[in-house]
C-alpha cells in the first residue's frame, strides 16, 4: 500500500518594502519561520504578550494564537494588524515591516554554559557571568537577549549585559538578574544556584540593537535591568567609535534600583557624547535622594519636548515601554524611530485571550 500523500501546506510570506520572502509551514507561527530562514523581523517576547512584533499585513489571510489585548486589540486586527509571533497563515501573506534587517541574523544555537561569577548588585539584582563553550563561537548583536532552558520546557529570556566585542577577553555573557518572588527561575539563582553550575542557553534572540544607518541623536530609556541591554548598546558604541549624542534616561523606585551608576560614571569620562539622567520615583527620606524625581519616561518628555529629530531605544518594565511609545509619537517621534525590548514577566504571558 502506497504511502499517504503529504497534505501539509506551505505559503509564502513577503516583506515590504524590503521584498524579503520566505515560507511557512502550515501551523508555524510567521515569526518562527522567518527566523527559521534568517529574516530578521522585529520581536520581544514571543509570547503574544508586549506587541513588539505587530505589524501591517497588506494582504493574505492569518489567524492568531492566544494574545494578550494590550499587544493586540480588535480594533488593530480589524485594522489589518498582526503579531507576527502567534499568527499562522492560511495563505500567502504580504506584511509591511520597515525594520526588517536587510542581512541575515545570526544562527541561533543551543549550548551549555557554566556559572563563573555571582555578583550581587543590589538586594534583589545579581549580575550573572556564564562561561561560553570555547570551540563554539557565539555571534549577537548588542542588545540581543538568550533563553535559559529548564526542566519541563520552561524557558526564561535574559538579555546580555555585554557587547559582542567583550567576549574576545574570556568568552564571558553577562546577565543582569532580578529577584521575583515565587519566579521558578529567580529563585533559584537567588537560592541554591551556585558558581560552576551548568546551565544550557539558546540564542541569540531579539531586534532590539543599534540601527548605525542613522546620525539621529539617541535617547536610551531604560526601567530597572532593563538597564542590561542598553549597557551592551553604550558599550558598542564606545567600541565602534560611534559619536552620536546619546542620554541615558536610567529610572528605579530607589536610588538602589539604579544598581550600576559607578559603571555610567566611569563611561561619562571617556565618553564625552553621553549624557546621564538617574530617575527616581519612590525615594524615601532616608535615601537622601537629591537627583530627579517622577516617571523617568516623563523626564524625556521634560527636557525634550519635541522629539521628531530623535531615535529612541527603550527597555524594561512593559508599563514604562508602553507609556513612553504612546506619549513619545504624540511628542513627534516617527514611528520607526521607537526600538523597545519590553521585559514580560510570566505573569505577563498568562493574562493572555484566545483569538
Amino acid at each position: 500500500m502506497p504511502p499517504a500523500a503529504d497534505t501539509s501546506s506551505t505559503f509564502q510570506v513577503t516583506i515590504e518594502p524590503s521584498h524579503r520572502t520566505f515560507t511557512v509551514s502550515e501551523g508555524e507561527s510567521l515569526l518562527a519561520g522567518g527566523i527559521r530562514e534568517g529574516i530578521n523581523l522585529p520581536y520581544g517576547c514571543k509570547d503574544g504578550a508586549c506587541g513588539s512584533c505587530k505589524c501591517k499585513k497588506l494582504s493574505g489571510s492569518v489567524v492568531h494564537g492566544p494574545h494578550q489585548a494590550k499587544a493586540l486589540s480588535e480594533d488593530e486586527e480589524a485594522q489589518g494588524f498582526v503579531l507576527t509571533c502567534c499568527a499562522t497563515a492560511e495563505s500567502d501573506v504580504v506584511l509591511e515591516s520597515r525594520q526588517v534587517t536587510a542581512e541575515g541574523a545570526f544562527p541561533i544555537k543551543k549550548m551549555p554554559t557554566r556559572v563563573t561569577l555571582m555578583e550581587k548588585k543590589s538586594d534583589d539584582v545579581i549580575r550573572l557571568l556564564l562561561q561560553l563553550p570555547a570551540h563554539e563561537p557565539f555571534k549577537y548583536h548588542a542588545g540581543q537577549y538568550i533563553e535559559f532552558m529548564l526542566a519541563g520546557g520552561l524557558r526564561r529570556s535574559y538579555s546580555m549585559a555585554n557587547a559582542p566585542h567583550t567576549l574576545a577577553a574570556g568568552n564571558l555573557l553577562e546577565l543582569h538578574i532580578r529577584h521575583m518572588p515565587g519566579g521558578q527561575f529567580t529563585d533559584v539563582v537567588f537560592g541554591s544556584m551556585k558558581e560552576r553550575d551548568i546551565l544550557r542557553i539558546e540564542g541569540p534572540y531579539g531586534s532590539f540593537y543599534l540601527r548605525e544607518n542613522s546620525d539621529k541623536p539617541l535617547i536610551f530609556l531604560a526601567s530597572g535591568t532593563g538597564f542590561a541591554p542598553i549597557k551592551a548598546l553604550i558599550e558598542h558604541m564606545q567600541f565602534a567609535n560611534i559619536t552620536r549624542p546619546v542620554t541615558l534616561y536610567w529610572g528605579g523606585r530607589r536610588p538602589a534600583d539604579l544598581y550600576m551608576t559607578d559603571w555610567v560614571t566611569a563611561r561619562l569620562a571617556e565618553m564625552p557624547q553621553l549624557r546621564f539622567v538617574p530617575v527616581v520615583s519612590d525615594a524615601l527620606p532616608e535615601d537622601g535622594w537629591t537627583g530627579r524625581t517622577g516617571f523617568v519616561h516623563q523626564a524625556v518628555l521634560q527636557d525634550i519636548p519635541d522629539l521628531s529629530g530623535y531615535q529612541v531605544y527603550a527597555c524594561g518594565a512593559p508599563i514604562v515601554v508602553e507609556s513612553a511609545q504612546h506619549d513619545y509619537i504624540r511628542a513627534g517621534l516617527p514611528v520607526d524611530e521607537f526600538y523597545a525590548d519590553s521585559f514580560t514577566s510570566e505573569a505577563d504571558r498568562t493574562t493572555l485571550t484566545s483569538a
